[in-house]
């Protein structure tokens, strides 16, 4: 448990969240040079497409340090501030957070309004000065910014480029001795935090947990608390640019689960896992049912195509835990389903 460590990256939109984390991804020879291409994190076209991250991934790293092994949990996050749900459930599973600050743009709100979750939650944070290689960049303006908010030194902060790759084994190093290794009792019941969710057609719904105490195994009986479902635990695994199925996943790691799930309902974003014979008597805290925002009504062109959008929208709420609908019935259009997201 000392070698792991767990962080993500807290930054505005376009100040270079997603490059960075390519070339950490290459440093740690987690992907090979044949597999590297730009935002290898993002895997959704409209991601690609914007040069935004919409939806967060998380993914393991193995980095040798000092001579000896570690094992990086880089839980990535959006940076738009729209999504700061995502944000907070991903700074929930972490100890420490990379600061990324655009050296020619400086600080904007949305880094801020993330910094005060990652503190909220005490995390670690290390600030990174990055695209210090564009001509319009103004590090030591930028850096003052940061101390002004941080309260840091300036030796602290480490100037990076995500475009050539300059500072990435500076900053690797400051999260091995600067953020906390993970706490937890190996040997007190299953408690496990879900952050995150996939649908996947084939296998039913992927969960995305971080242990906190005790361990899970392949095949043991789990019970989701929120919900008090349980489920047999069919493969759990850690998270590379694929996943790797292994015997158990143990205090402070990140992995995934499958175990047949179909139903959308049955997983709750913030929900604890524990195990169905001797569970955990605390539910984790610190999470909330979010509120939507936007709403609209969505109708299909034939009324008799309604149950097969209500399928499709349970489907939908599974990677998007503020999506809400209910069913209405309009005398001009038929059944509506009213959307909230």
């Amino acid at each position: 448990m000392k070698n792991i460590r767990n962080f993500c990256i807290i930054a505005h939109i376009d100040h270079g969240k997603s490059t960075l984390a390519d070339r950490l991804l290459g440093a740690t020879q987690t992907v090979t040079a044949r597999e590297e291409k730009a935002q290898l994190l993002d895997n959704m076209d409209l991601e690609r497409e914007r040069g935004i991250t919409i939806k967060s991934h998380a993914i393991q790293m193995n980095y040798k340090h000092n001579g000896e092994d570690y094992i990086l949990n880089l839980i990535d996050t959006p940076g738009h501030v729209d999504f700061s749900y995502e944000v907070s459930r991903s700074i929930a599973a972490c100890e420490g957070a990379l600061l990324i600050v655009d050296a020619a743009q400086s600080i904007q709100a949305q880094t801020i309004s993330n910094l005060y979750l990652a503190l909220e939650n005490d995390l670690e944070i290390i600030p990174v000065l990055n695209k210090v290689d564009l001509p319009s960049a103004n590090p030591e303006e930028v850096s003052d910014d940061i101390i002004d908010l941080l309260g840091c030194k300036l030796e602290e902060i480490i100037h990076a480029s995500g475009k050539t790759g300059f500072g990435v084994d500076k900053i690797l190093e400051a999260i091995i001795e600067k953020v906390p290794a993970p706490k937890g009792n190996p040997e007190e019941p299953l408690q496990a935090l879900i952050f995150d969710s996939h649908y996947n057609p084939f296998r039913g719904i992927e969960v995305i947990f971080r242990v906190i105490n005790g361990e899970i195994k392949k095949g043991q009986k789990i019970k989701f608390m929120a919900t008090n479902k349980e489920y047999f635990a069919d493969e759990v695994g850690t998270l590379k640019l694929n996943q790797v199925p292994k015997d158990k996943i143990s205090t402070g790691d990140v992995g995934y689960l499958i175990s047949g799930i179909k139903e959308a309902k049955e997983v709750k974003v913030g929900d604890t896992i524990t195990d169905a014979k001797e569970p955990t008597t605390n539910m984790i805290t610190g999470f909330e049912n979010v509120k939507p925002m936007v709403f609209a009504g969505i109708y299909p062109v034939d009324t008799e195509d309604f149950e097969d959008l209500r399928a499709s929208m349970e489907k939908l709420q599974l990677n998007d835990a503020s999506l809400v609908f209910a069913a209405e019935s309009s005398a001009a259009l038929g059944l509506v389903s009213v959307v909230g997201f």
